[in-house]
């Protein structure tokens, strides 16, 4: 065994390498293990390859439209084979410079399959076996199989999709989203199971590019997290698209042919078939607890999740967990911040649990969706007498010499205090404005500061401020 690391991460996705690179700069030698791809999902199968397709598609888009901005594009059409390259060659690129990061803050990269053998007591480091991997080739300079010591361990394993018995995905006819972003042909029809972020998404992709798509909702509302008012603006827009959209809808079986397959939906108390070319299953995620040796250690697990006291700590001295293994929201940008906060108090550093209402969720269909906090039901179940603010898209200049004037922002205030509860956008570019709402709770600014402060003009960040002065009475523009 070699000598004991003081930190040593199990996991490189977002959470994993984030930390490993934040330990580092502590003072702490520090290791990270992986056994498929530095960058994890996120970075090689998810939040950035998906951003790659839906900016092909947002470009196809325009130039079917070109005549609505003065300009001429005849015979517009894609490359199937050219899109998908230019996806995987993004996540290649952001891979590499993981590598490169890791190097440079001096953090070893152990290669293989990872379990924790013993849990640290005292000064006695913990042992990870680290046994060979088949699922990908090791980068170069990452150390290789055997057994390793730390003297904490942090599991940043993440999760995989769903699989809901009966439906289990072939990579051929039924995908996930592995094998949605990376079709050799486009398909002429879409089922989608599941209409969160990542079924949304990818409905909007292939919509875009011609597939004639349907997209099955267990719940009464798309976009279930979301404020009510917002996805229902959505879901006019995506069926005003051509998307058919099937809430309080369950699929019940799948029948494979030769050709695609063919769904039976129950909703309402009737049955209807649908069939299509693919099925994507999107149905939520589980996290990745198996063979890691956590529950014989002690570790707590709580619906598949590893249980932690919000700062990374399981019921293990020793042991930590962060990311989606950790529980919700699975997020990218949770899993870095709390591997952050994690490190920093295995450092004896001042902190304190983050604030999950606090953490934005995007969408990056057409049109975009973007929020922060609470809705205004939430609000209001939790008892806040409300103040709601509301500006369209349609009143702003940026907006319509843009040529997107459909959209909202809509703003939630507690009428005692002026505190912002929420924020809810639909429409151009909110994943990128949603972030002033964010600062803004953060900084616990109320209606008064934000009220006062200059916004620049034109952009559509005006909206922002006109949907608080709407919440008060003061709105300008409509």
């Amino acid at each position: 065994m070699s000598d004991p690391y003081d930190v040593l991460i199990i996991g490189a996705g977002p959470g994993g390498y984030v930390t490993a690179i934040r330990a580092a700069q502590l003072g702490f030698r520090t290791a990270v293990v992986d056994r498929e791809h530095l960058g994890g999902i996120c970075l090689n199968w998810g939040c950035i390859p998906t951003k790659a397709l839906l900016r092909s598609a947002e470009i196809f888009h325009y130039l079917q439209h070109a005549k609505e901005y003065g300009l001429s594009a005849e015979g517009v059409s894609f490359d199937t084979a050219a899109i998908v390259k230019r996806s995987r060659g993004v996540s290649g690129r952001l891979n590499g410079g993981v590598g490169m990061l890791l190097k440079k803050n001096k953090v070893d990269v152990i290669w293989g399959e990872a379990r924790i053998e013993a849990a640290p007591k005292g000064t006695t480091p913990g042992r990870v076996a680290v046994a060979q991997t088949t699922r990908a080739e090791a980068p170069k300079g990452a150390k290789g199989p055997g057994a390793y010591a730390a003297k904490h361990i942090i599991v940043a394993t993440g999760a995989r999709p769903r699989v809901i018995p009966g439906i289990e995905p072939d990579k051929r006819q039924i995908w996930t989203y592995y094998e949605a972003m990376v079709p050799e042909t486009m398909p002429k029809s879409l089922l989608v199971m599941g209409s969160g972020a990542i079924g949304i998404e990818f409905a909007s992709f292939y919509r875009t590019m011609g597939a004639e798509v349907t997209v099955v909702e267990l719940l009464p509302q798309i976009l279930p997290v979301e404020d009510a008012e917002i996805a229902a603006l959505a879901r006019k827009r995506f069926e005003k698209q051509g998307i058919r959209i099937l809430t309080g809808a369950k699929v019940t079986t799948v029948a494979k042919g030769q050709d695609g397959v063919t769904a039976t939906v129950e909703a309402d108390g009737k049955a209807q078939t649908i069939t299509a070319e693919k099925l994507i299953s999107a149905v939520g995620v589980v996290g990745n607890i198996e063979n890691l040796g956590l529950e014989a250690l002690g570790v707590t697990i709580e619906r598949g999740l590893v249980a932690t006291d919000g700062l990374g700590r399981t019921a293990v001295p020793g042991i930590y967990a962060i990311g989606d293994v950790a529980g919700p929201p699975m997020l990218a940008h949770k899993a870095e911040h709390e591997g952050v906060l994690c490190i920093e108090t295995i450092k004896g550093l001042p902190t304190h649990p983050m604030d999950k209402g606090k953490i934005p969720g995007c969408t990056y269909c057409q049109p975009q969706i973007a929020s922060v906090g609470l809705t205004e039901a939430k609000a209001k179940e939790q008892g806040f007498d409300v103040r709601v603010g509301r500006f369209p898209f349609m009143g702003n200049g940026k907006a319509i010499a843009l040529g997107e004037p459909d959209g909202l922002i809509k703003t939630v205030f507690d009428r005692k205090t002026g505190q912002l509860l929420g924020a809810h956008m639909v429409g151009a570019e909110v994943t990128e404005l949603i972030q002033g709402y964010v600062v803004a709770m953060q900084l616990e600014t109320t209606e008064e500061d934000l009220m006062h402060t200059v916004f620049p003009h034109p952009t559509l960040s005006e909206m922002m401020h006109e949907s608080v002065l709407d919440a008060y009475g003061r709105v300008i523009h409509v």
